[in-house]
């Protein structure tokens, strides 16, 4: 059984993020130091693109990088297009294991008539033992340039090298811990209707297979169940608990809610609940599915989870996201300034993005803003109303330095 552990900066997975013209991001270098991360801007300024970036990594581990490619409508679709005509766009992820730092990154270029290439790509592991273990490789243009691995293995051209290689075990955590990275963007629709049986223990992007996981849950984490419950009840008052029932071959969420004047709870299916609540329901267990899964979910990204949420309810909202932040890395994206108005949110936990001519910006609040929240001037809700919130964009000197990472 899995019980909440008290904050700590173990549940930071992802630390450091640099991406070079994925979508309208023309570049990046964004640090991470806290379990909640909440990135910030109006609509449009590119807050979906940089969630979008890192679910393309685990899309195309899991199920290859023409799948994750073609899913988003093709690498022209991808690579940023303007006037300098970019042909290629690269990532690159630092990030903690359990006993490690680590590295990974590349950068696909495009072909003629849709094709793409990956012209490089690397990984690195530095372990905490004494003396510290090394494990590397550096692939590029199809070949193994340099390798801990005294016989690597063949490169293939429509899959990230990291899938080959992940078969030694010292590579294999890596390959693990990024596919742990979940995003999320629910579909009520699906959420509401019955399901066959998912194999998978973790919550797919939509939430279709919320029932699985529910049910995974109620086997794994009655603790954590309870925990699901008790947040739903105070978003959405009268509701006690939700459970899996099956029809037939068939599976879905069930509801079951206090009525006045009856001694026992009702039953709704989830068809006869709102949008709203299927809602809150996936964001919650997204949030949670850590307990009921056989492997580590590092890291949670969800887009705008106020969306169709009572005002009244965001605090409650907020609580829940700090509470499964003890567990997981969580990244929201967000323009509520009812969500952000808690005095309680840290400064480092917000990243400012804003869209210039159709370049997006992302970066940690300059220093005006911090300013304001460290002297209790302003709530981060406020400055965004006010449209003051402004990332503390990197330096001339250090932009180059990240640009090295892909081009040097």
């Amino acid at each position: 059984m899995t019980s909440l552990i008290p904050p700590n900066s173990s549940s930071v997975f992802l630390r450091r993020v640099v991406m070079k013209n994925y979508k309208s991001i023309g570049s990046c270098d964004v640090r991470l130091s806290q379990p909640l991360t909440i990135l910030v801007g109006p609509n449009g300024a590119g807050k979906s693109n940089f969630l979008d970036g890192l679910r393309f990594i685990s899309d195309a581990l899991e199920n290859g990088l023409d799948n994750a490619l073609q899913e988003r409508g093709g690498i022209n679709e991808v690579r940023r297009r303007t006037g300098g005509h970019p042909t290629h766009f690269s990532i690159q992820l630092e990030f903690a294991l359990n006993n490690a730092d680590a590295s990974f990154s590349f950068r696909i270029g495009a072909r003629q008539g849709g094709g793409y290439t990956i012209q490089k790509e690397e990984c690195h592991i530095v372990t905490h033992d004494q003396p510290a273990k090394k494990h590397f490789y550096a692939v590029e243009n199809g070949t193994v340039q340099s390798s801990s691995i005294s016989i690597p293995p063949a490169v293939l051209d429509d899959r990230f090298y990291l899938v080959n290689i992940s078969g030694f075990p010292e590579f294999r955590v890596v390959y693990d811990a990024l596919l742990g990275m979940r995003f999320h963007n629910f579909n009520p629709e699906l959420i509401k209707t019955p399901q066959r049986p998912n194999p998978k223990d973790y919550l797919e992007r939509d939430g279709r297979n919320v029932a699985s996981v529910l049910g995974n849950l109620e086997k794994n984490s009655q603790v954590t169940l309870q925990l699901i419950w008790e947040f739903l009840g105070r978003i959405v008052p009268g509701v006690e608990r939700v459970e899996k029932i099956v029809y037939g071959s068939l599976e879905a969420p069930e509801f079951r809610q206090r009525v006045a004047g009856q001694k026992d709870l009702w039953r709704f299916p989830a068809i006869n609940m709102s949008d709203g609540t299927l809602r809150v329901l996936g964001i919650l267990v997204a949030l949670f599915q850590f307990a009921g899964s056989s492997k580590p979910v590092r890291l949670v990204g969800i887009e705008e989870p106020e969306t169709a949420l009572n005002p009244g309810a965001v605090g409650v909202l907020l609580d829940s996201l700090r509470a499964a932040s003890q567990n997981t890395q969580v990244l929201v994206t967000s323009h509520s300034p009812e969500l952000l108005d808690d005095k309680n949110i840290h400064a480092d936990s917000i990243l400012a993005v804003i869209a210039d001519k159709g370049n997006t910006q992302i970066g940690g609040l300059d220093q005006v803003g911090k300013a304001a929240l460290r002297d209790h001037l302003y709530t981060v809700g406020e400055l965004l109303r006010l449209n003051k919130l402004q990332p503390q964009l990197p330096k001339k000197r250090q932009i180059a330095q990240s640009a090295q990472l892909f081009e040097g």
